[in-house]
């Protein structure tokens, strides 16, 4: 791999902020497409982003700022998506120049709702990118600690595997650890599955269960996942691996956890609209959970899953929360 690889960013959200700082501490100049121009501005006049990580300080001399995505696109090799699922689908129609002999990671961790696929899928259904040149980048890791520079640790899935280590060195430093996998498929569902998980530790907490549930509910929700996504991607994997199990515990239990946090205003009575319109950040877990939903009715249950089947009702149903856990957790061993 050469040296001079351009690395870009596509979102102005917090996680995109976290990754960028990653970046910069390992390039000299990073590409990094925001369709607010009021943040793109800000950030070029006040070093940080006003609304996400905003004691996160940026040397602007190191950013290629733009609104325009397609200027962006050009500029730079590997790509990172970072901007929530529901909003991919309208960014990519803006696109003029070709995704072809690029490399797209995704660090989105969601369904594309229009599509009804993981980013890493619908990129190669709908822009033919092979999948050696697609990647993914999960947890565990909130992009909060990332900007407190906690010690946090990330994995790189991709089927290139010199692809998984270029990503990995360029966004290891200091205060992050990497390793790489060859699971793209599986660790990008995981991504997905967590957060209708922490949406179901949060609805559980906002209706006053303890930690004694919270841990019955996360231990069936990883072999919920583990089932989950063996019956859509069947290979050798360990569920018990930090990409899997770490991120859906740091999802579950996090006080950054925005999933978690929806769910807890919908166990304390908050309707889905009114608890969408209070939080400041998207909950991918929402759209996530209809998403499964629809996979798991054309699989025609061959996989049990009471927890994702919980907060569906829940969430798009208008079934009350009191109700449903009290049947989950009869369910639940």
């Amino acid at each position: 791999m050469p040296d001079n690889i351009k690395f870009a960013v596509i979102g102005g959200g917090s996680w995109a902020t976290a990754i960028a700082k990653m970046l910069c501490e390992n390039q000299k100049e990073i590409g990094w497409y925001m369709r607010s121009v009021y943040i793109k501005e800000y950030i070029l006049n006040e070093q940080h982003n006003p609304n996400y990580l905003s004691s996160v300080e940026f040397h602007t001399d190191q950013l290629k700022l733009s609104n325009d995505i397609n200027e962006i696109i050009e500029y730079a090799d590997y790509i990172i998506f970072a901007i929530p699922s529901a909003f991919l689908y309208d960014e990519l129609a803006k696109l003029t120049v070709s995704l072809k002999n690029k490399v797209i990671f995704s660090a989105i961790k969601g369904i594309v709702p229009e599509s009804g696929l993981i980013v890493g899928e619908h990129f190669h259904e709908k822009y033919e990118i092979p999948f050696e040149n697609i990647g993914v980048i999960t947890g565990p890791c909130h992009a909060e600690e990332v900007a407190l520079e906690r010690l946090s640790y990330i994995t790189v899935a991709c089927a290139d595997e010199n692809k998984a280590k270029t990503m990995a060195k360029n966004l290891s430093c200091s205060y992050i650890k990497t390793k790489i996998s060859d699971d793209i498929i599986g660790t990008e569902y995981a991504a997905m599955l967590k957060n209708i998980y922490a949406i179901a530790a949060g609805i559980a907490h906002g209706l006053g269960y303890g930690d004694n549930f919270q841990s019955v509910l996360m231990s069936n929700s990883i072999r919920e996942m583990r089932r989950f996504i063996k019956r859509i991607h069947s290979m050798k994997r360990n569920i018990n691996d930090s990409a899997y199990l770490g991120d859906l515990l740091v999802t579950g239990y996090s006080v950054f956890s925005r999933n978690r946090m929806f769910g807890n205003m919908i166990g304390k009575g908050y309707t889905v609209k009114s608890a969408m319109m209070e939080m400041s950040m998207v909950a991918e877990g929402y759209y996530a959970a209809k998403s499964a939903h629809i996979i798991t009715e054309k699989q025609k249950r061959k996989s049990k899953t009471p927890i994702i089947d919980a907060v569906y009702g829940i969430l798009y149903e208008g079934k009350e929360p009191k109700k449903v856990f009290k049947k989950l957790t009869d369910k639940l061993d």
